[in-house]
């Protein structure tokens, strides 16, 4: 009586389905990882070392640059102890009245800008 056709069937079938549904899940589970697209890699020179790299070459450049324009450098002096906000307009208007040291400056930040637009 046990093991009688009719008692089986159903264990049989309630088998067959489950593998059915564990070997859907695996072969639809797998496809799905199989088509997903690995995350693209960074460009190259997009360290934290190449990063410190160009801040220093910028900082280097800004430092040769003050030095060798002593107006440029008095003006920047004249800012010390002020806050972000005290300083935008003061700095705005002395660019915008000196637009050769705008260019000048702008230049010398560039790597810095050029790293960022391709490293982010």
């Amino acid at each position: 009586m046990m093991l009688s056709p009719n008692r089986i069937r159903p264990r049989t079938m309630a088998g067959a389905v489950g593998a059915g549904v564990l070997a859907g899940a695996m072969f639809f589970g797998g496809a799905a990882a199989a088509t997903a697209q690995p995350p693209s890699p960074k460009p190259p020179n997009c360290t934290p070392a190449d990063w410190a790299g160009v801040r220093a070459g910028v900082a280097a450049a800004t430092s040769a640059y003050l030095f060798t324009h002593p107006p440029v450098n008095d003006f920047f002096a004249t800012l010390e102890g002020q806050s972000r906000e005290e300083m935008q307009p003061q700095v705005q208007t002395y660019l915008d009245a000196n637009p050769q040291v705008r260019a000048e400056l702008t230049s010398i930040k560039q790597p810095a800008v050029d790293f960022l637009d391709r490293c982010r």
